[in-house]
């Protein structure tokens, strides 16, 4: 199944069919679920609590409840009265919870006195009544408008309205007649175009299917035809794998600088080893606070045009930032080991510290093409050193035929902080298929992606389709809470995206980036440990 085809639809299923296989952790059928049950359950906590905002975020409450206490549901036939009674108890609680702190302000609000309350009141309310009366007014004509206006303002006298527009009596009475019915037309059209612009959009669908992501419901052990719905243990590990996957770069950084240690010889190799480690989390950690940052300012739903240009150039920014720290961390050092070694010869005298100590490098017998199946470097690189070239490589500096892992990866299958390939994995990855903070090519998945389809947390930028749960911008469809492109939070936009697909596969983009960004580094550290310790 490709990302590039149509979302697989589920239309024609029945709400049985779609619990049991959601049951089996298909977030694709729960997704249609949302779907078709969305607009019920927002409509529901609209009409009990009046507030917009408020009534769908207790709708996806009822959805991601739905979801943890799925097997709950003794009859799936009646999974939308099931729903709709999830719902009214949240409603409930809502109420609760709203008067309880109402009684709190009340109690706090004991020290202003009644008339500074009251005007408080009035002033509010005034503002909303303001807003909602031009609103209505502004759609009726003026010859209409203001005789209807001075009416109601000068007491309604007929007369004094005739006098101040100098119009005849009955002009007046024939105007105030055509406003009243306009007044009345404008009224009830503003009610239902507000009515049905506020039913919830496919960025409803959206946050209730990320809430759920990482949420695995139990699973009856029921089979309904051949691969209905995956196993419980499946849904396990889709968990297991979504609370590993976030710490895979901090495990991975971990037992990279323990190698770096164990390579180091002297306090200045060592001290270095900490700095570079630093500034890479630095730089991390401060385009991480400006995208928040970003994202909190642009909520507001102003500029949302330079909002997202900011948060692209701050992408960038990061880009070439770990590009220069790569290229810093890669010259520097073998000119340290060099200085070092004139500096401090004393603690180079062991065998494993000599340069052409055979254990600091290891290269299989094994050659396919004149090329060896493995080259793997395990000691710190030394002036003149050329990167590690194999089939399989591994170093500072590593291209491989099949797979590298290193500083600077370039392979097919390529893992490191820079990473180049058909699957690539890194802090920066570049390739048709990249994972990694930020990922660019043709399919991008990570915490930015620049990709022709781009999905990621914090930040898309893609030339066909573009998801986050940040800024999305997109040519054709875009989805996410600040997103622009041709098609916006809509069903056009969910096409575009395919966005069912992409739940479907989140969890083995997870389960790849931790196999390939963990294995490699722990596999790395070890052998370091083993060889070049002393």
């Amino acid at each position: 199944m490709s990302l590039f085809k149509r979302k697989p639809t589920f239309e024609n299923l029945t709400d049985e069919n779609l619990v049991l296989q959601s049951l089996g952790g298909d977030q694709q059928a729960f997704c249609e679920i949302v779907v078709r049950y969305q607009n019920l359950l927002c409509s529901i906590a609209f009409s009990s609590i009046g507030d917009i905002k408020h009534s769908e975020d207790i709708a996806q409450e009822a959805f991601v409840e739905a979801w943890k206490k799925l097997e709950s549901l003794r009859d799936p036939e009646k999974l939308k009265s099931w729903l709709c009674g999830i719902l009214r108890f949240k409603v409930s609680h809502h109420k609760r919870k709203t008067m309880s702190q109402n009684e709190v302000q009340d109690i706090s609000d004991e020290a202003l006195s009644k008339v500074e309350l009251e005007a408080l009141e009035k002033e509010a309310i005034n503002e909303q009544e303001q807003a909602l009366l031009w609103t209505t007014l502004s759609k009726m004509e003026e010859t209409y408008r203001e005789p209807l206006v001075l009416f109601y303002r000068e007491g309604q006298s007929i007369e004094r309205v005739a006098q101040e527009l100098e119009l005849s009596k009955d002009t007046v009475k024939q105007r105030l007649s055509r406003g009243r019915k306009l007044l009345k037309e404008a009224m009830s059209t503003f009610v239902e175009d507000a009515l049905a612009n506020s039913k919830p959009s496919i960025a409803f669908t959206v946050g209730v299917m990320t809430l759920i992501s990482s949420i695995s419901p139990p699973a009856k052990a029921a089979i309904i035809g051949a691969g209905a719905y995956k196993t419980g243990a499946l849904s396990k590990f889709a968990w297991f794998i979504s609370i590993l996957a976030p710490l895979a770069g901090i495990i991975s950084s971990f037992f990279s600088l323990r190698a770096t240690l164990d390579q180091s010889r002297t306090p200045n190799e060592r001290t270095n080893a900490y700095k570079t480690v630093a500034s890479f989390f630095v730089s991390a950690i401060i385009y991480t606070l400006i995208m928040f940052t970003l994202i909190e300012l642009a909520s507001g739903g102003n500029n949302k045009s330079m909002y997202i240009f900011l948060a692209n150039a701050t992408v960038f920014t990061f880009i070439a930032s770990y590009f220069l720290l790569v290229k810093r961390m890669l010259s520097k050092l073998p000119a340290l080991r060099a200085q070092e070694r004139i500096a401090f010869p004393h603690l180079f005298t062991a065998i494993n510290d000599a340069k052409d100590n055979k254990s600091k490098t290891f290269i299989s017998e094994q050659h396919l093409f004149g090329i060896p199946l493995i080259h793997i470097q395990f000691g710190t690189p030394e002036l003149n050193d050329s990167a590690a070239i194999g089939w399989i490589a591994g170093g500072s500096k590593a291209y491989g035929l099949l797979f590298a892992w290193g500083g600077f990866a370039v392979a097919p299958i390529s893992v490191g902080i820079i990473s180049v390939g058909i699957l690539s994995v890194g802090a920066v990855s570049i390739g048709l298929l990249a994972l990694g903070t930020v990922a660019m090519g043709l399919i991008g998945f990570g915490a930015s992606a620049i990709a022709y389809k781009a999905y990621a947390s914090l930040s898309s930028l893609g030339w066909e389709s573009a998801f986050s749960n940040g800024f999305s911008y997109a040519i054709h469809g875009a989805i996410g809470p600040i997103a622009l492109a041709e098609d916006v939070n809509n069903e056009a936009a969910n096409d575009w995206v395919n966005l069912a697909l992409f739940s479907q596969s989140y969890t083995l983009m997870l389960a790849i980036i931790c196999i390939l960004v963990i294995v490699p580094a722990v596999w790395y550290a070890t052998k370091v440990r083993q060889r070049m310790k002393r």
